[in-house]
């Protein structure tokens, strides 16, 4: 699980954070559009926008390209320091066609390391049948109910997009792999010298998604960034977990018939968040500019990856669109669970989107494992071992490659984390597809929690629906069980606003109506003539200014949202529940979250007397 060794955790990172604002020093920023902006369909409106910040800035700006998502990525000329990028930022969001700016912020390839005291064990393949090993799958107390579940269904006809290092060749996943695509662009060094070879094989962005090895050599990667000289082989491994073919050897996948789209995202050093976002647009079915359109796109994909760091406006976006194109989306809760001072899934960015299914890790006693990040953004808990104290039987067997840094002969190898137990979410989401392949990604997420079992051992800290069971809920969705939940994390928020940010290619965003006696969808005071009717049910996008009243439903805790004041990029609000007795006040910087009871409040943008923001539960 990337995320293992973010820089807040303490360890090096490419571009440490900026102590007084938040913000990094950053070499390219990510600026989205207002959906009735003229950049959103003229590259020279967006040239000339970044040609006039970079005028009244004094900063080197280029435009380098249109995202899957429609924002644009602008290069800074190589790393600048925080004060700099709050000032090119500033600038350009003072542009009232502009609906965000942040910067393109990095995920290090060194944060998917298993968690600390993994006991290291390779097994070989020989031809040995190994599934009585895959307790995860079938043990009666902690793991999945797997077997019961494939004699439903095994995936057949579903396609799972695997966005992480790619996939070595091996026997028990050859059958099972369709094209995918190598979407890492920095394959040399920039203007600064940074980041020499990120792709680790020679060029950028291909139709080439094999691993050739995430090592890294000295002096290849930044100098303050924590890699490893050892390759890591995890998208073979993840993608073993999802669909290892059962031919009579090995191990089998959890839907042994589905397809696996490997997608590499994740090289020796660092990916840019631009590079995730196109390829989560691409394995979707979206376009990207200048990558052929996907032939088969994903109706699952799994990230077994993400920092330490908020949700972006742009990574919400292009998880949205998504979604909205019919892709479930999986993600990994993160394995920070045993520092000192334990971390909530919530403060990864992957995990803490919305419309994912977030999954905690359990242990084959049936505890939450000692690493799992855990919380109330977690949906589901699933089986990702824990192979320490010398035990590396209660790991989670998967497919491997016995190559030190470059490919060498297959193997298998245990494992333990959160990226193990999303690949088996995944899995199950192509079981349940297969049976039904009109299941809606909320409707996949409602019928795996409504048919969790209680967590086996103990997890006080939130694991959410509890342990994921596949055969009842496969079983479920045979028998047209599972229902579609218009209120779940998984559906696509409401979004009322006229200034939000679209892509090319999406569809339109539904449109809430307004009632002015509260019915249906609630009520608001819309000051400015800002929707804001749409927030009733704690999930929307919309604009606000100094005044505005935002009335929710109170299941998140909060029954009113008052903004006080917008100005200098910082919203100030006042959340109160219970008819007003009980309140709390709280002021956050763009871009950036507020947590008040179970409410999220996502500061996407500021710019003079307004702001947007997401509001979610």
């Amino acid at each position: 699980m990337a995320g293992e060794n973010s820089s807040a955790s303490g360890s090096a990172s490419a571009l440490p954070r900026s102590a007084t604002t938040g913000i990094e020093p950053a070499s390219s920023l990510i600026v989205g559009y207002k959906s009735k902006a003229q950049e959103t369909h003229s590259e020279k409106a967006v040239r000339e926008g970044i040609s006039a910040a970079a005028a009244k800035t004094g900063e080197k700006l280029s435009y380098e390209r249109r995202l899957g998502i429609g924002a644009a990525l602008v290069n800074l000329g190589g790393v600048q320091p925080a004060k700099e990028v709050i000032k090119v930022m500033n600038q350009l969001q003072a542009d009232a066609d502009v609906a965000y700016v942040v910067p393109d912020a990095l995920v290090p390839t060194s944060d998917i390391a298993s968690p600390p005291d993994e006991a290291q064990s390779n097994v070989p393949s020989d031809g040995t049948d190994l599934t009585s090993k895959q307790w995860n799958l079938s043990e009666p107390k902690a793991g999945l109910n797997v077997p019961d579940a494939l004699r439903v269904s095994t995936g057949k006809g579903v396609t799972v997009a695997v966005l992480d290092t790619g996939i070595a060749k091996h026997s028990d996943l050859d059958a099972n792999i369709v094209p995918g695509f190598d979407f890492i662009s920095d394959h040399g060094p920039n203007e600064s010298g940074e980041n020499k070879d990120n792709a680790n094989d020679g060029d950028g962005r291909d139709s080439d998604s094999s691993d050739p090895g995430d090592f890294a050599k000295e002096g290849q990667c930044p100098a303050n960034e924590a890699t490893s000289t050892e390759s890591s082989w995890h998208g073979t491994h993840v993608a073993g977990i999802v669909a290892g073919t059962d031919n009579g050897k090995g191990i089998v996948g959890v839907a042994p018939d589905a397809k696996v789209e490997p997608i590499r995202v994740l090289g020796s050093c660092i990916t840019p968040d631009s590079d995730i976002i196109d390829a989560i647009t691409w394995a979707s079915g979206g376009s990207v500019d200048g990558v052929p359109d996907n032939q088969t796109p994903a109706q699952v994909i799994n990230m077994s990856l993400g920092s330490e760091a908020p949700c972006t406006p742009p990574m919400q976006a292009a998880i949205d669109q998504a979604v909205q194109r019919g892709s479930t989306i999986v993600v990994a809760a993160g394995n920070q669970g045993n520092r000192p001072a334990p971390l909530d899934a919530g403060k990864f960015d992957f995990a803490s989107c919305n419309n994912v299914i977030t999954v905690a890790a359990t242990d084959r006693a049936g505890d939450k494992a000692f690493y799992s990040n855990f919380g109330s953004v977690v949906d589901i808990s699933a089986p990702g071992g824990d192979t320490s104290n010398g035990h590396p039987e209660n790991g989670i067997l998967s497919t491997f490659n016995s190559g030190k840094t470059v490919p060498a002969e297959e193997n298998f190898h245990f494992e333990m984390g959160t990226s193990q137990a999303a690949p088996e979410i995944s899995g199950l989401a192509a079981l349940m597809l297969s049976v039904n392949p009109n299941l809606t990604p909320a409707e996949i997420e409602t019928a795996i929690q409504a048919n969790a079992r209680p967590i086996p051992g103990r997890c006080e800290e939130g694991c959410g629906a509890g342990l994921a069971d596949a055969a009842k809920t496969v079983e479920a969705v045979a028998q047209g069980a599972s229902a579609g939940a218009t209120d779940s994390p998984s559906s696509p928020p409401s979004d009322s606003s006229s200034d939000a940010p679209t892509s090319p290619d999406s569809p339109p965003a539904s449109s809430s109506s307004s009632s002015s006696d509260g019915a249906g969808n609630g009520t608001g005071q819309e000051g400015d003539g800002t929707d804001l009717s749409a927030c009733l049910h704690n999930t929307c996008q919309v604009e606000v200014t100094s005044g505005d009243t935002i009335e929710l439903d109170g299941a998140a805790g909060v029954d009113e949202l008052q903004i006080d004041s917008v100005s200098d990029n910082t919203l100030a609000f006042t959340a109160s529940s219970g008819n007003g007795a009980q309140q709390s006040s709280a002021s956050q910087t763009a871009p950036g979250r507020s947590q008040v009871n179970d409410l999220a409040v996502d500061v996407i943008s500021v710019a003079d007397d307004r702001a947007t923001i997401r509001l979610s539960s």
